[in-house]
C-alpha cells in the first residue's frame, strides 16, 4: 500500500465518457448517471483502508446529495488478479454490505477509464458541475489514525453542494490521499 494524494484541481476539465459494467451486470454510461445539477464520479475499492473507514458516511452522503441533483457513481479500477479482494463478486458484496443503493457501483476491467480521468488513489473524487466540468478534486474529510477529525459535514459534502448551487468549486482543496491504484503489472 503506497499512500498518495491526488493533483490539484484542473478547473474546468471536462469528463470522459465510458461505459462500464455494473454490479448488476448493466453497462452504464457518463449520460446514463449525469445530475441534473452535478455529478459526482470517484474512483474507490473494496479492500483500501481509507475507502473502508469513510464509506458508510460517504454513501450517506450520496444518497443526501442525490436529493440535491447531484449523481454519483463508484468506479472500481485495481488490477483484481493480483488484487482478488476488489473482484467482480467482492464489488457487490461490499456494495450490499455498505448500502449503495443510490450509487452505481462499476468495473474498471480495462483501467481505460482510471487513466482517462488521471486517478491515482482510492478513494479518488471528481466533482462535476451541470456541464460536466471539474469542480472538485478534494479530500473526503480530514482523518486522523483512519478516523474522522470532526463530525460535521464533509468537505466533499459542502464542495458538492457549492457545485450544485453556484456551478463552482472552492477555491482552496485539500487532496485526497489513499491507497494508490493497483495497476497491471
Amino acid at each position: 500500500m503506497a499512500l498518495t494524494k491526488t493533483p490539484v484541481c484542473d478547473f474546468g476539465k471536462k469528463a470522459e465518457d465510458f461505459k462500464l459494467k455494473s454490479i448488476e451486470s448493466k453497462l452504464i454510461s457518463l449520460s446514463d448517471i449525469k445530475g441534473e445539477k452535478a455529478t459526482l464520479i470517484m474512483f474507490i475499492c473494496n479492500h483500501c483502508p481509507y475507502v473502508k473507514a469513510i464509506i458508510r458516511d460517504l454513501i450517506i452522503d450520496c444518497n443526501d446529495l442525490k436529493k440535491e441533483g447531484i449523481n454519483t457513481v463508484a468506479i472500481m479500477s485495481n488490477d483484481t488478479k493480483n488484487h482478488p479482494e476488489d473482484s467482480f463478486e467482492n464489488m457487490i458484496k461490499f456494495a450490499g454490505d455498505n448500502n449503495f443503493n443510490e450509487v452505481n457501483y462499476l468495473l474498471d476491467e480495462t483501467q481505460e477509464i482510471a487513466k482517462k480521468y488521471g486517478a491515482v488513489c482510492t478513494p479518488d473524487f471528481f466533482g462535476y458541475n451541470k456541464d460536466l466540468e471539474l469542480q472538485y478534486r478534494g479530500r473526503y474529510k480530514e482523518l486522523k489514525d483512519l478516523k474522522p477529525i470532526n463530525k460535521g459535514d464533509s468537505d466533499l459534502k459542502i464542495a458538492m453542494k457549492m457545485v450544485a448551487q453556484s456551478q463552482k468549486g472552492p477555491e482552496r482543496q485539500i487532496p485526497s490521499m489513499g491507497c494508490n491504484i493497483k495497476w497491471f503489472n
